[in-house]
């Protein structure tokens, strides 16, 4: 089957949990209220289904091939990308200073979740270019915004994160690129680097790298890295290209899965040096690369967010179409379609569930982004930023692992013809396999939940997002519907879980950490079940609300029923996490090293 956007579900989001209309006055963001929100969103869908999504298949069957140094993409994608580019989509949320069209993230997170259900290894390269253009506008000097932001805003060139090396992995303490200082103010970069996403293509003029470095002398670990621009072509005073810069792309990787994704190794300086010009000031590379990290992050969460209902669409609609035994109630004589049986419906609504959430979390999370960044008021834009950042770790990790559940139970519905590469239910599995690990493994997420986001503060932002959830589960009881009952039952049993953890984290990192990393990654899937419950439950009175004004009430119940199976079969899982966490450290730990 082919992609359909979602465009009813995203739009309830942005409207009735994210408040574009609140967003929309924001000095900046006036024309960019709900109908604007429709119209950008209803042009995306067009552009992801009609463009993307038929090369979604062919881009798993004919990835990007390196020879001699040269990266050929998937055939299609070199033409679609410039029909990306001419639309204007790479520049939708970026600055109008810049040549964008400075919307809302709010409006900007939909639509990067449509390019990647439709094919997310053509949504990696905008997305790392999303990044560069983030880190450049936060640290770049006036002359560096000048040569590369219009560029890379309109899509003309592309840009790549460089951090990983062949011995650091995710330790970038460990880094060994180099950067030497040259009279003209300039860099020379040695070094090579792993893993890089678009590091190598056919589909733009020129690729804009962002390459983490040690200047000579600088000092070891983290506090010593820098960060460079150093460009495929050197550019020219008059802003044309100029000469090939000694940076060249050795190979590029053999993947389960986003196979058209060129995943390159990338050599710089093997020809007496790339010349690479330096963000920001030296040593406080790290800090700034963060900037594009965190960018990355939420977007990869949000692939993990496309990715599942592209899963999900396609297991609802085999499920339709299959036809396989009588029902076990006897309703039907004869065999029938597979949706029919019981558990293929729980499959199902635990897909539905769990991708609708996600999808409810990350729109509310885009929202504070947009206050944490453009709101007049000193004070909301800092209440916005602590909100934002502590759920950026579960956007990413909370998203990224739901969708190795989602896509799984795709290829489960399917049965023996989900192992059947032909099916296509195999490739969402593949494809989802590598979120969890690229932008930081959900360990790194969950470690950074527990340090910055938690035990910094002694838990003070967690506990005050608790208070909002109670506040909820308040709103519920008053509706009074046997549903909003029930769900404000397991909201509450789910949030005392929440804080119990929090608690235990805040009083114990200092004194025990071994006790509390132990239990970190399942502190990261309790807070993000939590938070992703707490929107649902927001989406279930926001539906009855609608409901009861006679709108659209198919979808509306359908919300109802969706955020009912949410709390009954998901948000139940709370307070046993809660117990794995605060009690359950010592088996972790307890095992001799020998006996692995």
């Amino acid at each position: 089957m082919t992609y359909k956007a979602p465009l009813k579900d995203m739009l309830f989001d942005i409207k009735h949990l994210a408040n574009i209309d609140q967003i929309a006055q924001i000095p900046g963001f006036e024309e960019a209220g709900f109908d604007t929100a429709e119209a950008v969103l209803e042009e995306c869908a067009k552009f992801s289904e009609g463009v993307l999504s038929p090369l979604n298949w062919e881009g798993d069957k004919n990835p990007s091939t390196w020879k001699d140094g040269v990266v050929t993409t998937t055939p299609g994608f070199k033409q679609a990308f410039r029909q990306y580019v001419e639309g204007g989509w790479q520049g939708l949320q970026h600055p109008s200073d810049f040549g964008g069209q400075g919307l809302p993230k709010t409006i900007g997170a939909a639509c990067g979740e449509m390019l990647n259900s439709a094919n997310m290894s053509f949504a990696l390269c905008p997305m790392l270019t999303d990044g560069a253009i983030e880190a450049l506008l936060t640290a770049g000097s006036d002359k560096l915004k000048a040569v590369y932001l219009e560029k890379l805003v309109s899509g003309q060139w592309t840009g790549t994160m460089n951090l990983t090396e062949p011995q650091a992995g995710s330790d970038l303490a460990a880094v060994r690129s180099r950067a030497e200082p040259q009279a003209d103010g300039s860099y020379k970069v040695f070094g090579t680097k792993i893993y890089i996403t678009y590091g190598e293509h056919d589909m733009a003029e020129n690729i804009v790298h962002l390459v983490l470095a040690r200047v000579s002398g600088a000092p070891e670990g983290v506090k010593g890295i820098s960060l460079f621009v150093v460009p495929k072509f050197l550019v020219n005073p008059d802003l044309s290209l100029g000469q090939r810069n000694d940076v060249h792309c050795v190979s590029i990787e053999h993947k389960l899965g986003i196979k058209a994704s060129p995943t390159a190794v990338l050599q710089f300086g093997d020809h007496g040096g790339a010349a690479g010009y330096i963000v920001g000031e030296e040593n406080r590379g790290l800090e700034y690369m963060f900037i594009m990290m965190n960018a990355a992050r939420y977007a990869v969460g949000v692939q993990g967010i496309a990715i599942a209902e592209r899963a999900y669409q396609k297991a609802a609609s085999f499920a339709k179409d299959r036809v396989q035994s009588r029902p076990v109630d006897g309703s039907i004589k004869a065999s029938a379609p597979i949706v029919h049986h019981p558990d293929v419906k729980r499959m199902l609504m635990t897909m539905r569930a769990y991708t609708e959430g996600c999808r409810a979390m990350a729109a509310v999370a885009a929202a504070a982004y947009d206050g944490a960044h453009h709101h007049p008021d000193a004070d909301v834009r800092k209440q916005n930023l602590a909100f934002y950042e502590f759920l950026v770790p579960l956007v990413k990790g909370y998203s990224t692992e739901m969708s190795q559940e989602v896509t799984s139970l795709g290829v489960q519905v399917h049965g023996g013809m989900g192992f059947i590469e032909e099916t296509g239910a195999a490739q969402y599995f593949r494809d989802a396999r590598i979120l969890t690990i690229y932008e930081g493994t959900t360990a790194i997420q969950a470690n950074d939940l527990i340090g910055r986001k938690t035990a910094r503060d002694g838990g003070q932002t967690a506990k005050g997002i608790a208070s909002q959830i109670e506040a909820t589960e308040n709103e519920l009881l008053a509706q009074g519907s046997a549903d909003a009952v029930a769900v404000a039952k397991r909201l509450k049993a789910a949030r005392l879980a929440f804080v119990d953890v929090v608690e235990f984290v805040a009083a114990t990192t200092k004194t025990d950490p071994n006790a509390v990393f132990a239990g970190s990654v399942p502190y990261l899937m309790l807070a993000g079940n939590v938070l992703a419950g707490w929107q649902m439950a927001r989406s279930l009175l926001a539906a009855q609300k609608q409901l009861a004004q006679g709108v659209d009430a198919a979808f509306m119940q359908a919300k109802i029923t969706t955020a009912r199976f949410y709390a009954d079969h998901l948000l139940t899982k709370a307070p046993g996490l809660r117990d794995s966490i605060v009690e359950g450290a010592g088996s972790v730990n307890a095992l001799a090293l020998e006996a692995f």
